[in-house]
């Protein structure tokens, strides 16, 4: 919570680099094609300062956003109504929205019974037959981005890369904040196992994202929109075929809350 409360601007990251952005705008491709209708209310769960709650609200929907970080939500509240809350544990009544994202949770809980924590509340506060969304750090994603860095063949970083592989967790000790990476199939396993039915997984940014990501930290004049909107392409082709899951930097899961709403 430190590291986002003072030192780490997500907001600005998914709104200014490239590969940010080509996550932010692959993110509301994919959750459009599962969200309820408008009017429908929406739990932004790990919402941060509101970068997804902006979006969904000027889609017409009625949004509430979580989070642990007061900073994120004082800054959420000018766009929908925000509260500090722990997604391990939501004040949010049983079955009250049609949809619950959880858009970051999932990164930096690297204790498997915190997640299914967070899994099991964002199915209580669920409607039945409602939206459950969750998405998660590839567990390969550190190896492409530090290519990209074009340093992953020195010792300190290499050393770090693959404990990460390793383990799958990344201890938080320097440049980034406790985090963990998910294999596919294992979010898959995670929301089924949490109850969660017609559980489907995507590559949020595509195969091509490290492409992308390394044109913009090289000397020159950055990637080109030509070469995003190829990327982005290759993101919304690559779909069908889950051996190119591992080549994403996040991973989005949805499935649906079980059950018939006779309301």
């Amino acid at each position: 919570m430190k590291f986002y409360g003072e030192a780490f601007d997500e907001d600005a990251r998914l709104r200014t680099s490239a590969d940010g952005r080509m996550e932010l705008v692959r993110t509301q491709e994919l959750l459009r094609r599962f969200l309820p209708p408008v009017p429908a209310r929406v739990l932004d769960v790990g919402g941060g300062t509101g970068i997804h709650a902006e979006w969904l609200t000027r889609d017409g929907y009625d949004v509430t956003l979580v989070d642990p970080v007061p900073r994120h939500v004082e800054a959420a509240a000018a766009v929908c109504s925000a509260t500090v809350g722990d997604p391990r544990a939501l004040a949010e009544p049983d079955v009250s929205f049609d949809a619950v994202l959880l858009l970051g949770p999932l990164y930096h809980l690297p204790d498997p019974r915190d997640r299914q924590r967070a899994l099991l509340e964002a199915c209580r506060v669920a409607r039945p037959g409602g939206l459950v969304a969750a998405a998660a750090n590839n567990r390969y994603a550190s190896l492409f981005e530090h290519v990209t860095y074009a340093h992953l063949h020195t010792d300190r970083i290499c050393a770090s890369v693959s404990k990460i592989l390793e383990s799958a967790i990344y201890d938080g000790i320097r440049g980034f904040t406790l985090s963990y990476f998910h294999r596919a199939e294992e979010l898959v396993a995670e929301l089924t196992d949490s109850g969660l039915e017609d559980v489907q997984v995507f590559g949020i940014e595509g195969p091509a994202w490290s492409l992308v990501k390394a044109a913009e930290q090289q000397p020159g004049e950055g990637p080109t929109d030509d070469l995003i909107a190829s990327a982005m392409e290759a993101a919304r082709m690559a779909e069908p075929y889950p051996e190119l899951l591992a080549a994403n930097s996040h991973l989005l899961a949805v499935g649906s809350v079980s059950g018939i709403d006779d309301a």
